[in-house]
């Protein structure tokens, strides 16, 4: 069995509820609409790109890639980008970025949502990738891992531990960002080349708290506590995050739809 996805309905959320470089590849994708262009055509410079969308190149990049994973540009190792099929979405309604699937994290949900994300560090390192480490994000053992423990708030209310584990090779910038204000997400898509997160494993099971959890939470050693482990992939299929959160059993609830592949 599988969990489906559904699509949300273009122009359920503002445009600005998007990341930048998701409005971005819409305002490509729209513009080559727009001007009629056929598969093959060559785009113009990523320079050229970023100064008409007003975004960094890192964020054109971003958008690209973005593109490239569903298959509307291709790139080419010397010659730049080119359009590959635009005919895949017929209906307009579909061309927007929301139709690439891809992983929402915390701040992400915030901000759709109209609420205020704030976090505290706990520990922030590079160490070396355990066997078992290595394994589920396929890097050598003993690799350069990225490794975060942070408290997540939403509304200054405390609602998830999370333990984040990351190949740094993946983003090098992982080791100088302050994770006290900034978006694990936004940093991962504004890497280079970018990173963005596609699809996840996803498993949830009850468990008592840890004396840590309850100093932590402030709870009663009786408190259900509610643990995710999740195994995020890029646009390339590869994983890029290994991330266990424990949330309080009276503050999370995780729904889904079944389905029966065939």
């Amino acid at each position: 069995m599988t969990v489906a996805r559904t699509r949300m309905p273009r122009g359920l959320f503002a445009d600005d509820a998007l990341p930048l470089y998701e409005r971005t590849a819409g305002q490509l994708l729209d513009d080559l609409r727009a001007t009629a262009a056929r598969t093959g055509d060559r785009l113009p410079s990523e320079r050229a790109l970023a100064t008409r969308y007003a975004v960094s190149r890192v964020t054109l990049r971003a958008a690209l890639a973005d593109l490239e994973s569903r298959g509307i540009v291709r790139p080419s190792s010397t010659r730049g980008w080119f359009v590959a099929d635009l005919d895949q979405f017929p209906d307009p309604a579909m061309a927007s970025t929301s139709a690439a699937p891809q992983v929402q994290g915390l701040a992400d949900f915030a901000r759709v949502n109209g609420l205020t994300p704030s976090s505290r560090v706990l520990s922030a390192a590079v160490r070396p990738a355990t066997v078992s480490e290595a394994e589920d994000l396929r890097i050598a053992p003993g690799a350069d891992l990225f490794e975060l423990h942070r408290l997540r708030f939403l509304d200054d209310l405390l609602v998830v531990l999370e333990h984040n584990r990351l190949p740094l090779a993946a983003c090098p910038a992982l080791a100088e960002t302050d994770f006290n204000s900034a978006s694990l997400y936004a940093t991962l898509r504004e890497a280079d080349p970018p990173q963005l997160p596609r699809v996840a494993d996803y498993s949830v099971e009850a468990r008592h708290p840890t004396p840590r959890e309850i100093e932590l939470f402030g709870i009663a050693d009786t408190m259900p506590m509610l643990v995710a482990t999740q195994l995020t992939f890029n646009q390339a299929g590869r994983p890029i995050e290994l991330t266990v959160q424990v949330y309080r059993g009276d503050r999370y609830r995780f729904r889904a739809s079944i389905t029966n592949r065939p």
